[in-house]
């Protein structure tokens, strides 16, 4: 048979079936695909190596087993993550033969982390410290668990000692250090302000939480940061609104609700500010999100919220239309974040909420909270209408004549 380009296609050339497909399982597939893992060899992959391997030492504080994690960036290019959690248990994983230690870090685990309101996924793949002990040239790990202090090495996925007592301990932890595979992630380094803006930011959506953050790379200039943030969401919008414009009301309006309807928690933030620039972060499960179901109930609810008042404070005629979205949200300021025990992701990025209970529970929660605030305040809701309608008249909108 002749192709088009007039070469003669044999049979063996043209023969396709299973034994042509090649597997990969396990170290193999991630040595051999690594960016389909931590999605770069970059940077934005030694970020992730980080985040793969932190999950565990968050959820241990969320769940209140341990205080605080410290994550450190070693002179000779590592990265430490360590906890004061429980430990990671040591004896014997099932019928494996290995201990929990070895089988976290050895054993490929796709689809067991944490899913639930109260869990935090930081990384990509969900595989953890396996995908992290896979791309690194050297790993160490240390736990503190039952008085003693046990310690084993490993090399690109694979433990070169056995677990070994090697003292006691008076408290209990976890202590990973590792290594970036050179020959995977070449001259890349670690950003410290990139890790910094997602911990912050983790630390916002989650109060108790506790971070810290320090860069031994340079001896001279070492630098280190530290979070942990009491009143979440209203230090998120205080954050966000720094050196911005004067505020239309000092307050930052803010609360937190259970919503057994949506199976889960609604936390909301919010304030207005003398510019037309609006700045709504939207968040489920303490993912950043592009949008969705919780980002509609929001503007919803303060839409709603907003427009009854000036008709109930004759703001509005009772011809002018109701106030739009767009409009309301000019030099607006706000954190809405959900946590689901099941969230729906929309996309190959998870990036869009669908949810569809989610809309009508949140626009519910801010349309009556937000409609108490305003009762309750109403200088800065008569200041903060007035600069709405205005703006709104100014573009033709409509708007009760204020003369």
């Amino acid at each position: 048979m002749e192709s088009i380009g007039g070469d003669v296609m044999t049979e063996e050339a043209s023969k396709y079936d299973a034994s042509q497909i090649q597997a990969l399982e396990g170290w193999e597939a991630i040595w051999k695909r690594p960016g389909m893992y931590i999605g770069s060899t970059g940077e934005r992959g030694l970020r992730q190596l980080v985040f793969e391997l932190a999950d565990r030492s968050v959820n241990e504080v969320l769940a209140g087993h341990a205080n605080c994690v410290d994550i450190t960036l070693t002179s000779d290019s590592g990265v430490c993550v360590a906890d004061d959690g429980r430990g990671i248990r040591i004896d014997e994983a099932g019928h494996t033969g290995i201990s929990g230690l070895e089988a976290l870090l050895t054993r490929m685990q796709a689809g067991a982390g944490p899913s639930g309101r109260h869990d935090v996924t930081l990384g990509l793949c969900g595989m953890g410290p396996f995908v992290v002990n896979a791309l690194s040239s050297r790993m160490t790990a240390e736990v503190r668990r039952g008085g003693a202090r046990c310690v084993q090495e490993y090399e690109r996925g694979v433990a070169t000692t056995p677990l070994t007592e090697a003292g006691t301990s008076t408290g209990s932890g976890t202590t990973i250090t590792f290594w970036p595979d050179a020959d995977i992630f070449g001259t890349a380094e670690y950003s410290f302000d990139g890790w910094a803006e997602r911990f912050r930011e983790l630390a916002l959506l989650n109060r108790g939480l506790e971070i810290s953050l320090t860069d031994q790379r340079r001896p001279g200039d070492p630098r280190s940061a530290r979070f942990r943030y009491p009143d979440g969401a209203r230090d998120f919008v205080a954050i966000l609104d720094e050196q911005k414009d004067e505020p239309v009301h000092p307050h930052i309006i803010g609360f937190e609700r259970e919503e057994p309807r949506m199976a889960g928690t609604v936390e909301v933030a919010l304030r207005w500010r003398a510019s037309r620039d609006e700045r709504v972060r939207s968040f489920a499960n303490s993912r950043p999100t592009d949008g969705g179901t919780h980002e509609r109930g929001f503007r919803d609810g303060v839409a709603t919220a907003v427009t009854a008042y000036a008709r109930e404070r004759r703001l509005l005629t009772a011809s002018d239309p109701d106030l739009e979205a767009d409009r309301i949200g000019e030099g607006l300021t706000a954190v809405v974040s959900v946590k689901l025990d099941n969230p729906t992701f929309e996309g190959s990025t998870r990036g869009w909420l669908g949810n569809a209970a989610v809309r009508a529970c949140v626009e519910e929660s801010v349309r009556e909270h937000l409609g108490r605030w305003l009762a309750g305040h109403p200088e800065q809701a008569t200041a903060l209408i007035d600069r709405i309608v205005q703006g709104a008249a100014g573009t033709g909108q409509g708007g009760a004549d204020r003369g």
